[in-house]
Order: structure tokens, then sequence, then C-alpha cells
């Protein structure tokens, strides 16, 4: 069953999602981050500027360089899951991936907004209502 970590409470969701990212390129395991194209273009140019001595390699699901590259940025999981190696998948996206389930681990992070606050409490209840197990890390109101 698919381990589940909810990040809530993390302030600017964006950049603590860098933060996992850049956790999981230094630990050796590679993931997908699923977002809303706007959002995943927020994502991707944080990334790259978050910090400057920590590049953290990563490049779009339908780039050439994804079967190489660690941390691959998608809109769908669709295209990603034909060739997935990646066991990890970050969720910035608002719903709850279709295809979670496939995945080792899934990393909510759920930021103070309040359209982030409510969407997260409807993938909370999601997952707990199918009988996962849900992992919780609260963190600081200035995290």
């Amino acid at each position: 069953m698919t381990r589940i970590d909810f990040h809530s409470n993390v302030g600017d969701s964006i950049a603590y999602a860098c933060r996992l990212a850049r956790k999981a390129y230094m630990s050796g395991q590679p993931l997908i981050v699923l977002a809303e194209p706007e959002r995943l273009k927020r994502f991707d140019e944080e990334l790259w500027t978050f910090k400057p001595l920590e590049f953290v390699p990563h490049c779009m699901a339908d780039s050439a360089l994804a079967a190489e590259t660690p941390v691959l940025l998608a809109a769908s999981l669709d295209a990603v899951l034909e060739n997935q190696q990646h066991q990890i998948l970050l969720n910035l996206a608002a719903a709850v991936p279709a295809q979670f389930a496939r995945f080792e681990r899934l990393l909510e992070v759920v930021g103070n907004d309040e359209q982030e606050l409510v969407a997260g409490r409807e993938r909370y209840r999601f997952y707990r209502d199918r009988g996962y197990v849900l992992n919780n890390y609260k963190q600081g109101a200035g995290a």
C-alpha cells in the first residue's frame, strides 16, 4: 500500500516542495512532481533559484531528457507512468492524483492559503476514507 505523508501548515508550499525535492534527490530517490501547469511553472522557476549551490536536476516529463533526469515535472501522470522508474510522487495539485497507488510513496504538501487548505482537507479525507495510513508532518506557521 502506498505510504502517504501529509506536510501541512508549511507556509509557502512551493518553497517547501523544493526542499522535499532536494531531499529526495540528495538521497538518491527519483520523484515526479505533479501540479497544474501554472503551479508547475512556478515550481520549476523556484527549483532553479531556491538554493544556488544545491542544484536539483529536473525537467518536464515530456522532455527528451526525462529518462535520465531524477526529478520530473508533470501536469498529468498518463505519459509518465508508461516508463515509470520513479517511486515517489510529490503532489502539488489540488486533486487526488488518479494513479497515486502505483507509487510506493506519496508526498502531499499543503500550504497556508485558504484554497490549498480546503483542497488538502478533501484529499486527506479521500485517503483516510479508503483506509490509507496517513503520516502527518505539521510545520510551524513560518516554515
